[in-house]
């Protein structure tokens, strides 16, 4: 990826991609004539929330710390100014951001909380088809909790 030299005060959003090499993880076992690099893959992607420019990304085999350090050193490599970066609810990421950006950053989780609302119809009940539930709508976010944030120099 030659994306270098990012300048301006961005709005980034990172999050990780599940998906799978030749077989799921737990298939992979009993799978026939499966590569070395068969299983779980996860993309973890860095995207400019304003201009939609995927400014980095890594594939891994893991959602675990040592990913998300590698990602956000990367992602810090490629910005010249102080950003603001958005992430979801992985606890990875805290240390990474902090050690990768010291602090130079203004990082923030957003945690979804899933649940029925009010206007979600009981079990057997009829729902007529204009009002009907759509469990895309039940998806909150709960807390946008600052995790570091200091004043611009």
């Amino acid at each position: 990826m030659h994306v270098r030299g990012i300048s301006g005060n961005r709005r980034i959003e990172c999050d990780e991609i599940w998906s799978f090499v030749y077989a799921k993880e737990r298939a992979v076992p009993r799978a026939k004539k499966a590569p070395r690099e068969a299983g779980d893959v996860w993309t973890w992607t860095a995207i400019d929330a304003d201009s939609k420019l995927i400014l980095s990304y890594l594939v891994s085999g893991g959602r675990d710390g040592e990913s998300a350090l590698a990602f956000m050193d990367d992602l810090r490599q490629r910005l010249q100014d102080r950003t603001q970066i958005t992430a979801d609810g992985l606890r990875a990421y805290v240390e990474a951001v902090e050690e990768s950006f010291g602090a130079d950053v203004d990082f923030a989780q957003a945690i979804k909380e899933y649940g029925k609302d009010a206007a979600a119809p009981s079990p057997g009940a009829a729902t007529p088809r204009a009002e009907a539930w759509d469990p895309l709508r039940q998806t909150q976010v709960a807390d946008r909790s600052c995790i570091v944030r200091s004043k611009p120099p």
